[in-house]
C-alpha cells in the first residue's frame, strides 16, 4: 500500500520541477489594442522565450476588469493561468465592493511588476494657464468652472483628479466619458477645459499645440515630455500612476512563483523591450513579488481614502 502511494505523493513536486510543460494563459481584463494589451503581449512573448513555453494572452474584458480578475482568482493554482492585473485591483474593493475578487490581497499571489504609466494634466490653450501654480490659482478664483474630463468614474485618471482636489481643496467639475478618446476630442474642441490623459494619448496633441501640458502625475519627469514638471513640484507628495503587475491564483506553489518571477525579471530588464515601450510613453519597471505585494497593499489603502473622502460612487 505504501509503495502505491509514493508516486502519487511525488506528483506535485515533479510537476513543479518540470514547470512549465504546457502553454500558459495570461489573462488581461482589457480589450485588445490598448496599452495594457500591447505591454501584456510584449512582456509575455519575452517571458515565453525565457521559459521555453508558449504563452497565450487572453482578453477577458468587462465589469471594470473584474471578469478577468475573477477568472484567474478562481483558476487552478498551478501557474498555468496568470493575470496581468492593474490598478483596478486596488480601486475596486472601495469603489465597487460587490465585484470579485473582493480581497485581491488574499485571493491572488503577486509575481512581479510590469509597468507604470503616469498621466499628463493638460488644458485647452484658450485658458490663461501655463503652469500648475496658475491652474490652482485659477481654480480657486473660479470654483467649479473648470470642467475636467476622465475616461469614466473611478478610472485612475479620474482618481488623479480627485486626489488633486483632496490635496489642494480646489473645486473642479468632473466630466466622465466612456473612455479617454471621447474626452480628448472634447478637450481639443474646447468643450471641456482639461483632462488627465495617459502619456501616449496626451503627447501628440500637446506636441501639435492643441493642448497645453501643465504637469505629470509621476514624481519625476518623463522622457517623452521632459519639459513638463511633476505636479508634485507644486503639490508636495502628489503621485498617481496607472500600473500593471503579474499575478497568479493564491496557493500557487512557491517554486512556480519563483520560476515565473525570474522569467518576468528577464523580460522587464530586456533593453530592446524597455526601449520599445518607452517610445510609447510606458515605463517598464522591475520589481518582484514582494514589491508588487507592497504596492497593492499601499494603493488599496490610499485609493480607498480618496474614494471615500471625495464620496466617489461607481456609475
Amino acid at each position: 500500500m505504501l509503495r502505491r502511494s509514493l508516486p502519487l505523493l511525488a506528483l506535485p513536486a515533479f510537476a513543479q520541477e518540470g514547470f512549465p510543460n504546457r502553454s500558459i494563459s495570461v489573462v488581461s481584463g482589457y480589450a485588445p489594442g490598448g496599452v495594457t494589451d500591447t505591454v501584456s503581449r510584449a512582456v509575455s512573448a519575452r517571458m515565453a522565450q525565457e521559459l521555453g513555453a508558449t504563452i497565450v494572452v487572453e482578453n477577458r474584458a468587462g465589469a471594470a476588469t473584474a471578469v478577468g480578475n475573477t477568472h484567474v482568482a478562481q483558476a487552478r493554482p498551478d501557474g498555468y493561468t496568470l493575470l496581468m492585473g492593474t490598478s483596478t485591483l486596488a480601486i475596486n474593493p472601495a469603489l465597487q465592493p460587490n465585484l470579485t475578487p473582493r480581497e485581491p490581497m488574499r485571493e491572488l499571489a503577486p509575481i512581479g511588476m510590469v509597468f507604470r504609466s503616469p498621466f499628463v494634466l493638460h488644458v485647452h490653450p484658450s485658458l490663461p494657464i501655463h503652469s500648475m501654480a496658475e491652474f490652482l490659482a485659477y481654480a480657486r478664483a473660479n470654483p467649479g468652472r473648470l470642467n475636467i474630463g476622465s475616461s469614466g468614474t473611478g478610472a485612475v485618471n479620474h482618481l488623479s483628479q480627485a486626489l488633486l482636489v483632496a490635496r489642494t481643496g480646489i473645486e473642479l467639475t468632473h466630466v466622465p466619458f466612456r473612455g479617454g478618446a471621447p474626452g480628448l476630442l472634447e478637450l481639443r474642441a474646447g468643450r471641456i477645459q482639461g483632462m488627465f490623459n495617459a502619456t501616449q494619448e496626451a503627447q501628440p496633441v500637446v506636441r501639435e499645440g492643441a493642448t497645453r501640458a501643465l504637469g505629470v502625475t509621476s514624481t519625476t519627469r518623463i522622457p517623452t515630455l521632459p519639459e513638463v514638471p511633476p505636479i508634485a513640484d507644486t503639490v508636495p507628495g502628489y503621485e498617481a500612476v496607472f500600473w500593471q503587475g503579474l499575478f497568479a491564483p493564491a496557493g500557487t506553489p512557491a517554486p512556480v512563483i519563483a520560476r515565473l518571477e525570474a522569467a518576468l525579471r528577464v523580460a522587464t530588464t530586456d533593453p530592446a523591450l524597455v526601449a520599445r515601450m518607452a517610445e510609447q510613453g510606458v515605463e517598464i519597471v522591475t520589481g518582484g513579488a514582494d514589491d508588487l505585494r507592497v504596492l497593492l497593499a499601499r494603493e488599496t489603502t490610499s485609493w480607498a481614502e480618496v474614494i471615500r473622502g471625495q464620496n466617489i460612487r461607481a456609475e
